[in-house]
């Protein structure tokens, strides 16, 4: 009986997990806030020191 609740919720649970991924919450927008804060901390003390440690800077913020 378990095996037959189990082979009928996981497959669920599986196909329901990305939709559970899709959205963003609050606690996301605010963590993603707290990162740029921290990154524009750090450029202000320790400000990039030429033209590809910026361009690296600016792509570790893209992706």
């Amino acid at each position: 009986m378990m095996r037959k609740i189990l082979a009928t919720l996981l497959p669920a649970l599986v196909l329901a997990l990305p939709l559970m991924a899709c959205s963003e919450g609050p606690g996301e927008r605010a963590g993603r806030s707290l990162d740029r804060a921290g990154e524009n901390i750090r450029d202000t003390i320790d400000p990039p020191k030429g033209p590809g440690e910026r361009l690296g800077r600016s792509i570790d913020r893209t992706l």
